[in-house]
């Protein structure tokens, strides 16, 4: 009875952030769905696997309705004995996407209890962390397995944590079980930089052993952390291991080219390109919006000020309404950087001014850990705009370069402002004593309060607010234009400084009447917990609201056939689409209907990038064919969709007469210039010894049909009088397709830079092409293997800490 008592608070904070979570989504409790933009992409790539799973209840790794084919690894696959992932899903109980707002409520508060930090309190930096600006915008989005690993990131530091303070078992069971959800959610960049942050915890409690004489303890602690995560990789493995084995091919992986689409020398690197994983970096005057919202015009469809100016200046060049509402739906009012802005990742002034406070207040560990994680997600987050760190990250420090969006290492110090919020809270409440209270309150005021009011009162001397992209208005609209856009710009940046600027001295003001004793704690804490609610709510419904929600039939099937889709869907043969109506590569809407050449994803297939790259970006017709491209979806009058026949197409399958040798890659690539697919191949030598007849006698009695097709299993049928080469307008994916002939393993290789060949015997046969992935068979035993250690060692665990608590009772 005792111990239900201990827990009721908790149980009751629980509750409150169901309800909480609930409240601020609310149109899920009308069976709405919020609407995100990278989740309809995503139901369009994964709508094949889905269906096949429906229908045959099983399941399959490969998907044909994107990008030619692609193993299904990153679109939503499930694994055997992923039993981690139940729990997942049993903590994930909400309706999206309040669940994930539960997950960043519950991971936090955990963290700040083994902070030991008051309940109540902990509460309250739950909600701070939770409503954080970034982590409510990549729900709007679509983000969900950022969002997903982002809650569990304060989980796994608690287990961490624990171990350094010698609570090994409760340690260990916290740290194998957080980065187990840590890897189920399945979004390894923000995985990595936890581990940034791990890292620079250990070099902070590494430090402290050495002066302390204690290393012996730390390095104890380490390996029952390590011991921990290795667990938490062994029930994660079979993700683990095919999403490495698909990296590796994919454009996150080394590529054999030397050289770009113009022949001009390539620099051959083991990750992204430089400028694809920077493209993306924080300003360094930008990261104010943490403090301010709308410093940089906030995001960069964001609505004009009252009364703008800018309506006025558009209406003087006699515009009609229509086509100023054009103009003004086209003016910018973010003048950053950044190529796109969803919102700015503000953290709240409140938050701000309390992680101050909390700097002033914090000693030890805890707090060097804290600034030196601060520093280096901040730095990091500049990205080209700091090229002496980012260069030296790309080129040094192992997978960083692997990573694009070095901004989005702010989730760090997302984190971090809140624990330093709520523990300088903690300090101030009940270590603090008045002399000490008084002293940092008015530094702490005086810091972040003299901030806001220097950029309220010398705003114009201070910022010209120009915006890269000014210049085109310039030159389309004029200079009087462009200069009443930038006022437009002050008039937000001043809004929302003054508006920081009132919340700081407000809660000052609370703290200030504390410390007078005219507010008891309890009262304080509450006024605090709204103020941050006001702030951060307050700027997170701009952006994420109700008015983001849809009925859910528009997200369950989120994209409608259009006349070239019914068109197309009338023909029940074997072919691929490419849609020329919209960016076929960074859209899944063709895949949701049929088998694209195109799709969306963040990890493309390599050599299907490198084909676009040389090839399909240019409308060459040649590539199209070998990739049985049967329709070419066009804009025919009034924007309507139309589907083009395209009769050269190869087909599924097809017999060569003629092959080329190429030396490289780079020949591999640059001989399919102008060449006749239908006719011959091209081959690297590194196959040759797969294809051992020098020449190729042509049998014009000779055929190759598909009979029979599935994601993960295609049949053709064959008939010769001698051997023929054959090529298959297939991806090739050496890591899981197997081909048979007459039910006897053969083998194949690469043809045309992305397809896949074989010699086919003479006579008549059957050719068996299955996806069989080694790695879901291996990574799914090691899964089972891990899974039931981890539960003989959590229900060993709890037995042993029994006996220990009843042997205590007895003394």
């Amino acid at each position: 009875m005792q111990r239900f008592k201990e827990f009721l608070p908790h149980i009751g904070v629980l509750v409150l952030f169901v309800i909480i979570s609930l409240t601020y989504f609310s149109p899920v409790l009308q069976g709405k769905k919020i609407f995100q933009s990278d989740i309809v992409q995503y139901t369009g790539m994964a709508k094949q696997q889905n269906d096949f799973r429906k229908t045959t209840g099983e399941e399959t790794y490969w998907t044909n309705s994107a990008f030619g084919g692609m193993p299904t690894y990153q679109l939503g696959a499930k694994y055997p004995h992923n039993y981690i992932k139940k729990l997942d899903l049993a903590l994930r109980f909400l309706p999206r996407p309040a669940d994930y707002l539960f997950l960043y409520f519950i991971g936090m508060y955990i963290l700040f209890l083994v902070l030991k930090i008051d309940y109540k309190l902990a509460f309250v930096g739950a909600l701070a962390f939770g409503f954080s600006t970034y982590l409510i915008i990549i729900l709007g989005v679509g983000h969900n397995a950022k969002a997903h690993a982002i809650a569990y990131m304060p989980l796994v530091l608690s287990g961490i944590l624990l171990t350094f303070r010698k609570k090994y078992l409760y340690g260990f069971l916290l740290t194998t079980v957080g980065m187990a959800l840590e890897l189920v959610a399945n979004h390894f960049q923000m995985t990595y930089y936890l581990l940034l942050l791990i890292i620079v915890i250990g070099i902070v409690y590494l430090i402290e052993a050495f002066k302390k004489k204690t290393l012996p303890d730390y390095f104890k602690a380490i390996a029952i952390m390590a011991g921990g995560v290795l667990l938490a990789i062994g029930m994660n493995a079979t993700n683990i291991l095919a999403t490495k084995e698909y990296a590796d091919t994919s454009t996150r992986g080394k590529s054999e080219l030397t050289i770009h689409p113009d022949g001009s020398p390539k620099e051959v690197t083991k990750g992204l390109d430089y400028d694809y994983i920077t493209e993306y970096s924080y300003g360094k005057l930008e990261s104010f919006n943490l403090f301010i919202p709308r410093f940089m015009g906030g995001g960069s469809t964001e609505p004009l000020p009252e009364n703008p100016k800018t309506l006025d200046a558009v209406m003087q060049l006699g515009a009609s309404p229509q086509e100023a509402n054009q103009i003004l739906n086209q003016v910018p009012m973010y003048w950053g950087e950044q190529p796109i802005v969803a919102a700015p990742a503000y953290v709240g002034a409140v938050v701000i001014f309390l992680a101050i406070l909390g700097l002033f207040l914090i000693k030890g560990k805890l707090k060097w850990w804290l600034t030196a994680g601060f520093l280096l997600s901040l730095f990091l987050s500049w990205g080209k705009n700091f090229s002496l760190l980012t260069d030296l990250f790309i080129e040094y420090v192992p997978l960083y370069n692997k990573f694009r969006a070095v901004s989005s290492i702010q989730v760090l110090l997302e984190m971090i402002f809140p624990i330093l919020a709520i523990v300088g809270l903690h300090h101030f409440f009940f270590k603090a004593d008045n002399e000490n209270r008084k002293k940092v309150l008015l530094m702490a005021s005086g810091i972040i309060g003299g901030i806001a009011l220097i950029f309220i009162l010398f705003t114009s001397f201070l910022f010209n607010f120009t915006s890269p992209y000014d210049s085109y208005f310039i030159k389309e609209l004029g200079i009087p234009f462009i200069d009443a856009v930038r006022e437009d710009r002050m008039t937000l940046f001043t809004t929302d400084a003054i508006r920081s600027l009132v919340f700081v001295l407000v809660s000052t003001g609370v703290l200030w009447f504390f410390i007078k004793g005219k507010l008891k704690q309890g009262t304080t804490i509450a006024i605090v917990a709204i103020l941050i609610l006001i702030d951060l709510v307050g700027v997170d419904r701009r952006y994420v609201n109700n008015d983001d929600f849809v009925m859910a039939r528009v997200m369950n099937r989120p994209f409608q056939e259009n006349f070239a889709d019914k068109e197309i869907l009338k023909d029940n043969g074997y072919f691929r689409v490419y849609d020329v109506t919209i960016n076929p590569f960074a859209s899944g809407r063709t895949s949701y209907f049929h088998n694209a050449l195109g799709g969306y994803h963040a990890a493309k297939p390599g050599r299907i990038q490198d084909i676009d790259n040389f090839y399909l970006s240019n409308g060459d017709i040649g590539i199209l064919n070998m990739m049985n491209v049967r329709y070419i979806i066009t804009s025919g009058k009034n924007g309507t969709a139309v589907p083009q026949r395209n009769p050269y197409a190869n087909g599924p399958a097809w017999l060569v007469a003629n092959v080329i040798f190429a030396q490289n890659a780079n020949d591999e690539i640059r001989l399919l210039d102008s060449l006749d697919t239908k006719k011959t191949a091209i081959i690297n030598k590194e196959f040759s010894n797969l294809l051992p007849l020098d020449t190729i006698e042509r049998d014009s009695t000779a055929t190759i049909s598909l009979i029979s097709h599935s994601p993960n299993h295609l049949i053709y049928e064959t008939t010769a009088n001698t051997p023929q080469l054959a090529l298959f307008s297939e991806v090739y994916y050496r890591n899981g397709w197997n081909v048979y002939i007459d039910n006897k393993p053969a083998e194949y290789f690469r043809a045309n830079y992305v397809l896949r060949a074989m010699q086919i015997p003479e006579g008549n046969h059957m050719i068996d092409f299955k996806f069989e992935p080694q790695v879901i068979a291996t990574g799914s035993k090691i899964t089972l293997g891990s899974s039931i250690l981890f539960l003989f060692l959590f229900v060993g665990g709890i037995v042993f800490l029994r006996r220990q608590e009843s042997h205590k009772a007895k003394e």
